[in-house]
């Protein structure tokens, strides 16, 4: 059998994306501890909105997940010329959508501010409008990079999407730097190089799918919509869109939930929770690897190389997670003492890193890169509906009963988090051996 992906293939397309994900992450961090100077007024502000961020750019990415989807299914099948007008469609399904969604943000701001988070003080909704406008006018920009750094990975090709996220992660820093500390310009002073960054990210990955040599590529061809290949891209990133929507707004209860257990235990999930990310930096890698590969796989009407692949990936997954998932609980107390936290904080945190890492090892690659494969086979209405009911069912209705009813705080939502975990394990991993994907799989080819 002559297999699709190369060992050297395989580490091309992997290693970018993990060093992708890693510098994603170390950015995150030093952007929040910039914006902690700025004052509680514009921090107050800029939290509230990332938080409305999150659930927008999940929506951006599930589209071009979508496409990822179907262009890798073209790629696999050889049909070199469905896959560039896929690509084309795709940067055209983004554009409207993303447009769509900045206007009806910018024009109901306020309404919508007030119908989230009611009524908050005036120096706290300066900055956050101030936020929300500048982030609003960066969604096609984002929606664009998003769909370009897919048609990408959808060729194998991660290098390319790691180079450019390092250009546009240091336009980010340095501006942020410069807006912040030197202009004092607020609020704006963090927007404004988040919307530089990812225009000239999205303008530097547009430029390079002009080049007609590559494998995918946007065709030189009258603007239309093809609502056929529209359908398919739909087909993959509505359902998509809704789960990791969802999935967002989740979280939001969840922390809600934790805000009301006390200053300490809000700090110590904080810190908990930015441990946890760099513990599943290998594992969101991979979460992008599957969709690529499988894809593919799927458009090669090859189900062998679909099992192959995804024990493979798995097994990747799972090794290197519990390496990296040891390293920091073996380093945790001396990496807890960095954030100068009070003793009892610190202790919180302990327990929470810990609980989260001695499951992520066993459990997180069955409950999130699994149901990759899933949807790289357009099995995405099950792993929607499972990852929605589990959602709710157990992470927020299970953090309600243990955090608060039975008075276990911060510990007993995250042992909520462990149950849901195990609810997803059993439905996806029953999914993939029964078999009922095989059929979805060929549905599109």
């Amino acid at each position: 059998m002559e297999y699709l992906f190369s060992r050297k293939d395989l580490k091309k397309l992997i290693i970018p994306l993990v060093l992708e994900q890693t510098l994603a992450i170390t950015v995150g961090m030093a952007d929040t501890m910039m914006v902690s100077s700025v004052g509680e007024a514009a921090v107050s502000g800029v939290s509230l909105i990332d938080m409305l961020n999150m659930l927008i750019f999940s929506v951006l990415a599930a589209l071009a997940t979508g496409g990822a989807v179907v262009t890798s299914q073209n790629i696999g099948a050889k049909k070199t010329e469905e896959a560039c007008r896929s690509a084309n469609q795709l940067l055209y399904t983004v554009l409207a959508g993303s447009f769509l969604i900045a206007i009806l943000v910018i024009v109901l701001r306020i309404p919508m501010l007030r119908l989230f988070f009611g009524s908050i003080e005036a120096d706290v909704m300066k900055n956050a409008l101030i936020y929300l406008v500048i982030s609003a006018i960066s969604f096609p920009f984002l929606a664009v990079y998003n769909a370009c750094a897919a048609l990408f990975r959808s060729m194998g090709n991660s290098q390319i999407t790691f180079k450019v996220s390092v250009i546009i992660n240091i336009i980010n820093v340095v501006g942020n730097a410069i807006c912040i500390f030197i202009f004092k310009m607020g609020a704006a002073g963090v927007a404004i190089p988040s919307l530089i960054s990812r225009a000239v990210g999205a303008m530097i990955l547009y430029i390079l799918l002009q080049d007609q040599t590559l494998q995918v590529h946007f065709l030189k061809e009258k603007f239309h919509f093809d609502l056929q290949i529209i359908q398919r891209i739909l087909y993959i990133g509505i359902p998509s869109g809704i789960e990791n929507g969802i999935f967002q707004m989740g979280r939001v209860l969840v922390v809600s939930i934790i805000s009301g257990f006390g200053t300490v235990q809000i700090a110590a999930n904080g810190v908990a929770n930015n441990l946890d990310g760099m513990g599943c930096i290998i594992g969101q890698a991979m979460n992008l690897a599957m969709i690529t590969v499988i894809g593919q796989c799927v458009g090669a009407n090859d189900e062998k190389q679909i099992r192959y692949y995804t024990k493979k990936l798995l097994a990747i997954t799972y090794v290197s997670t519990i390496i990296l998932d040891t390293l920091i609980l073996i380093s945790l107390k001396p990496i807890l003492g960095l954030y100068g936290l009070s003793e009892e904080t610190t202790r919180l945190a302990y327990i929470l890193v810990m609980i989260h890492n001695s499951c992520a090892m066993f459990m997180w690659p069955a409950s999130f890169t699994l149901p990759n494969m899933l949807r790289a086979c357009n099995d995405v209405k099950f792993t929607m509906i499972v990852s929605i009911a589990s959602m709710f069912t157990f992470r927020v209705g299970f953090s309600y009963y243990l955090g608060v009813h039975m008075g276990m705080g911060a510990i007993g939502v995250w042992i909520a988090m462990v149950i849901d975990w195990i609810c997803r394990i059993i439905f996806f991993t029953t999914r993939y051996l029964g078999g009922k994907w095989k059929k979805l799989a060929l549905v599109q080819n």
